[in-house]
């Protein structure tokens, strides 16, 4: 909340500063700013709000030991997939799910499934044998064990309030509020004045839509399937990574400079 008090103004500001300068650079500005800095902003981000977590991946790292023939991809844009058909789905699944970085290590077909932290191992729950309630219960039991092993090892449930760098995740998300205004303060004005007005309203709709609705909203999904394939946490970010890249070379090449284009084209 702090953070978006302080950057909210600043969609007023990037409009404002567009009818001066222009629309194309400020938008595509903000656009290569986030493509060159989300990973490490974001990794500045884990490390200041969960250090502990940021910790305990790098004192106790976790390996899943499978055989890759048996992790399928975990894209599940309707949210009815469990994941629960093979061990390798079963443990990347629950690691995914809990934000927890792991190395994939490859192991012969037809090995169960295993989750090694720090100096442990849990094998994980085999669906070829269990199956119903059965199986229900037993990934229950697998999850509390994993969940203690990773607690013994140092890895916390939550971020403890006490640690986090307030100032430092302030700042950064005000950072990452501002990529968010430098795009979003002047794109009105930019696709009202891109398009004649006997087909302006469809083609602002169109675009924004597309990008917004199906590039936007697939990308949960998408990251969730992107970090449970390579088990690392931040894996995720090149969804967004190369959109604004390919925005930014698509924008240089084929948008036009709209600023004081008349509306009445």
């Amino acid at each position: 909340a702090i953070a978006l008090l302080i950057a909210t103004p600043a969609f007023i500001f990037f409009g404002w500063l567009s009818d001066k300068i222009g629309r194309k650079y400020i938008i595509l500005t903000g656009c290569a700013l986030a493509a060159l800095t989300y990973m490490p902003l974001f990794h500045a981000l884990s490390k200041a709000a969960n250090p502990a977590l940021y910790a305990a991946q790098a004192n106790s790292p976790v390996s899943v030991v499978a055989n890759p023939d048996e992790c399928s991809v975990q894209f599940d844009p309707v949210g009815k997939n469990k994941f629960d058909s093979s061990s390798c789905d079963i443990a990347k699944a629950y690691l995914a799910k809990a934000g927890i970085s792991y190395a994939n290590v490859i192991a012969p077909a037809g090995t169960v499934a295993q989750i090694h932290i720090g100096g442990t191992t849990i094998p994980v729950v085999n669906p070829a044998v269990v199956s119903g309630p059965d199986k229900a219960a037993a990934i229950k039991a697998f999850g509390a064990e994993v969940k203690t092993a990773l607690t013994s090892v140092g890895y916390p449930e939550k971020a403890d309030p006490a640690q986090i760098n307030k100032p430092m995740v302030i700042a950064i998300l005000v950072l990452l509020v501002l990529y968010v205004t430098m795009v979003y303060g002047p794109i009105a004005a930019l696709l009202v004045e891109l398009f004649p007005t006997r087909i302006r309203y469809t083609s602002m709709s169109l675009p924004y839509h597309i990008g917004n609705g199906w590039f936007g909203g697939f990308l949960p999904t998408t990251a969730f399937a992107m970090v449970a394939a390579t088990g690392d946490i931040y894996y995720g970010l090149w969804y967004p990574i190369v959109a604004c890249a390919v925005t930014v070379l698509v924008g240089l090449v084929f948008l036009p400079e709209t600023f004081r284009r008349s509306l009445h084209g």
